[in-house]
């Protein structure tokens, strides 16, 4: 602005003066407002420090302090107090720092993920109960199931018509008899799992107790797991006509889950495919010793430390037509195989 103001003493044009300046006429030309020092403007009813106080005291006196403004505003109308407008004492309280939850809400301390460690079978034990849909609408019947973490070993699995912690007691000192008892047995927060008769049973053997995080669904994954592959199986009934039913099909499960199939039952159920290495083998290695089922008597499951390995395919002599539809395979034609077995005896009298 200095340079344009002189370019004007010097009378050179505006707009001459503008252009050499580089800044616009309108902008050199325009005048600033003069400054104006004006004091805040204080409201006439605006509330004195004694008033706020007597809000603040008013509002977290014991009979308003669990209350929102709102109805603070109208229990002091009933009772012919007028302090102020809501939007007043949302403001007081905002000053002085209480605008958030006002009620004596529960602080519940932050729970820790389970983690569990197991290096070899019978250390670690995870048990849930599910549901069986029974013969008709609204009647279920129950499935406990343990499974072994380390080997995924199914280590008992009974059915009730109910569900309760002495049966849950029942198949636990089963199991315990027969594969020993493991160091930790996790579970979820339910009713049989938290209740004092499962608590007094591993309280007496030293046995950890373990349980799920409230409302977290996802920290028992190997039960729910294992759940979702017996529910989700293509031979999975819709109902169960009886409780005895229901413990027969388990028991099939069970079975299935933990050995190798047999070839007829692979025939039968398309999802029994073979895995190299099956749970009652894994499990076998570590606390049953050298127990097998009959189904585990196979010759796949005896080397079952080997690799599988993928089908090998078989190879096309170069006199036989090639099978399929590639294209970069060469179709020979009986002249042309003619002619091959004419180059082939040529090439053996010149090497004899």
């Amino acid at each position: 602005m200095g340079a344009y103001q002189e370019l004007l003493d010097l009378t050179v044009p505006q707009r001459r003066a503008a252009a050499l300046a580089g800044v616009s006429r309108t902008t050199a030309n325009r005048k600033p407002a003069p400054s104006r020092d004006h004091a805040a403007v204080v409201p006439a009813n605006k509330l004195s420090d004694a008033e706020r106080a007597e809000i603040l005291a008013a509002v977290n006196s014991p009979d308003f302090v669990d209350l929102a403004p709102m109805q603070v505003y109208t229990k002091l109308l009933d009772a012919g107090i007028y302090l102020g407008s809501v939007s007043t004492i949302y403001r007081v309280l905002e000053e002085s720092k209480q605008v958030k939850e006002r009620r004596r809400l529960a602080k519940h301390p932050p729970r820790a993920v389970p983690e569990l460690v197991a290096t070899a079978p019978g250390q670690v034990y995870t048990w849930d109960i599910t549901k069986l849909a029974g013969p008709v609408r609204g009647k279920y019947f129950d499935c406990y199931m343990m499974v072994d973490i380390h080997s995924r070993f199914i280590v008992g699995a009974h059915v009730h018509a109910t569900e309760s912690g002495v049966l849950a007691v029942e198949m636990m000192k089963e199991i315990f008899g027969i594969h020993g008892v493991p160091q930790v047995v996790h579970s979820d927060r339910g009713t049989s799992m938290t209740s004092k008769t499962v608590a007094a049973l591993l309280s007496d053997l030293e046995v950890t107790r373990s349980h799920s995080r409230p409302r977290v669904s996802n920290d028992n994954p190997y039960s729910e797991s294992l759940f979702k592959t017996l529910k989700y199986g293509p031979e999975f009934p819709e109902r169960f006509a009886s409780v005895h039913d229901a413990g027969a099909f388990i028991g099939g499960f069970v079975d299935w889950y933990n050995c190798p199939s047999p070839p007829a039952l692979r025939d039968r159920l398309p999802h029994a495919r073979e895995r190299p290495l099956r749970p009652r083998r894994r499990h076998s290695q570590g606390t049953l010793g050298n127990a097998r089922c009959g189904a585990c008597e196979t010759p796949r499951t005896l080397h079952h430390d080997r690799r599988p390995q993928n089908p090998r395919t078989p190879r096309t002599r170069v006199d036989q037509p090639a099978q399929g539809n590639n294209r970069k395979t060469s179709r020979i034609t009986p002249a042309g195989t003619v002619q091959l077995e004419k180059f082939r005896k040529t090439q053996h009298k010149r090497l004899t």
